[in-house]
């Protein structure tokens, strides 16, 4: 077809940045005019993603819509981009969460807008970068690009602590970003070849596999982010302002698992499998302390961060099971490994729409009361039942209730839980009951009750931009969660040419 020898991927990438540079030209007190332009940006960009998925063959093993330029001749380094099932997905996920960013600003009101919403396209082409290149180097170069955007919008436009919370994700992002620069260089050599698929036939030994996978976890790790180098999560969602909340949690975190499964699987197969009974139990105690210690907080947005690392301590577990399975005498019955991979990949978009609805939720009873403390919001169900009612189905999404995108990805890893052992699988599940707890427990708190807080009392009803945000993200939940295979069918053949690839070099 003609689209596919069209430059899709590159207009997909450089329409958002583009627009980003456009609104720095736009004065500052022309609110209407900023806000209809990056809404424009990003629709546009939602149309051509959607042409790529419409187009895309998912019964294509190959890489689709390819893009190849020489860039530094010298070194073999190329402008090379293309899409698989995992890109397609996570193309779809970024810029249907920037248009309802877009949408959701249209709500709010602060200095310097023009700059805040360029940040958020600049973000948007950086991240669609990532899922889109297939040379090592030009990975990397939108790898790290994606942390300039994301620390000026915390650090401008945060909370009291914004420096300090930027600080330190910088500092962790950075420590793990130079390791994976160090992996890829090393890899180059290897191959002799940037071009990322060439990594998958190297033959490498074990000892030399445990430090590629070491670093790459660390790296990826960090993005997700796995416990123990958690921490700097709940600090910038705290700080971060309610938009970069929800690009944060919905998308940016998402790059960690994508990562892993770019690389740490097909790339490191024997030092995965010596080593995933470590990493399995890290997951473990994402997804059981971590919801612990949700449980305890007071403030909204830092329940809902801790809530993001233990549903992603779910992603971290369905992709390590695979080297759980290939390490016992499961043969190469390959829809055994199929199961535990697809679900990560299926938790990581369901989260990032769940997620994407509770922040915004928060940010709207932000906006009205100037409190994200739980002591402080009590009844507002009487005052914005509709509002209620739309949190309270993001609430129940997030406990993995059936019906809905949080049930089948949580479902499917602990299917292949099951599979290889039934003490993680037993582990896993106890998040069933934690999520619901704190999930069930914030909505009790602060949707009903006695109205105590006057400014509770005095909360306007959804405003139009604000129910149309919320309420797209529940039609997609609840499309998911309904047929997943929209999803499923998608990924599949990457997901098998990835295990193909370990079994075969196994």
């Amino acid at each position: 077809m003609f689209i596919h020898h069209f430059p899709i991927l590159s207009i997909l990438i450089w329409t958002p940045i583009i627009g980003s540079l456009l609104l720095l030209l736009i004065k500052e007190n022309n609110l209407p005019l900023i806000k209809i332009v990056g809404f424009f940006f990003s629709s546009i960009t939602l149309i051509f993603s959607i042409i790529i998925l419409y187009n895309f063959n998912p019964h294509d093993f190959s890489l689709q819509f390819v893009e190849k330029i020489p860039w530094i001749s010298n070194l073999n380094i190329n402008y090379h981009l293309a899409v698989d099932g995992f890109s397609v997905i996570f193309i779809i996920l970024t810029t249907i969460i920037t248009s309802i960013i877009m949408l959701f600003n249209f709500s709010e009101e602060r200095s310097q807008n023009n700059k805040f919403i360029s940040l958020f396209l600049l973000l948007e082409g950086l991240l669609l970068g990532v899922f889109c290149s297939f040379d090592s180097i030009l990975f990397y170069i939108f790898f790290e690009s994606t942390l300039i955007p994301l620390f000026l919008i915390i650090g401008i436009w945060g909370g009291p602590n914004r420096i300090y919370a930027t600080l330190k994700f910088f500092i962790y992002t950075l420590f793990g970003s130079v390791l994976l620069l160090v992996s890829l260089i090393y890899l180059s050599f290897k191959a002799n070849s940037f071009y990322i698929l060439d990594y998958y036939h190297l033959l490498l030994d074990l000892d030399t596999q445990i430090y590629l996978f070491l670093a790459f976890l660390i790296a990826f790790g960090v993005k997700i982010p796995m416990w123990p180098v958690h921490t700097w999560l709940p600090d910038a969602h705290v700080e971060a302002p309610s938009s970069g909340s929800v690009i944060l949690a919905a998308v940016l975190l998402k790059v960690g698992g994508y990562g892993m499964i770019r690389f740490l699987l097909p790339i490191t197969p024997d030092a995965g499998i010596y080593l995933n009974h470590i990493v399995i139990t890290l997951s473990l105690i994402a997804i059981i302390y971590i919801s612990f210690v949700a449980l305890a907080q007071k403030d909204m947005k830092k329940l809902i961060a801790y809530s993001s690392i233990a549903h992603m301590g779910f992603v971290t577990l369905g992709i390590f099971l695979v080297f759980n399975i290939l390490s016992q005498d499961f043969g190469t019955d390959n829809d055994i490994i199929l199961v535990g991979l697809q679900g990560a990949i299926m938790q990581m978009i369901s989260h990032g729409l769940i997620s994407a609805g509770l922040f915004i939720c928060i940010g709207i009873i932000y906006t009205r009361t100037k409190s994200r403390m739980i002591d402080e919001q009590s009844g507002i169900a009487q005052t914005m039942p509709l509002f209620s009612a739309l949190m309270m189905f993001f609430l129940l999404a997030n406990s993995g209730l059936p019906g809905t995108s949080g049930f089948v990805g949580e479902f499917m890893v602990l299917i292949s839980s099951i599979e290889i052992n039934p003490f993680y699988a037993i582990l896993a599940s106890t998040t069933l009951v934690l999520a619901a707890s704190y999930s069930l427990w914030l909505g009790k708190r602060v949707l009903f009750g006695l109205t105590t807080n006057e400014n509770v009392m005095k909360m306007k009803s959804l405003r139009t931009d604000e129910f149309w945000s919320l309420f797209i993200l529940v039609i997609l939940i609840l499309l998911i969660g309904i047929k997943p295979n929209l999803i499923l069918d998608i990924s599949h053949e990457a997901s098998y040419n990835i295990i193909n690839s370990l079994v075969t070099k196994l």
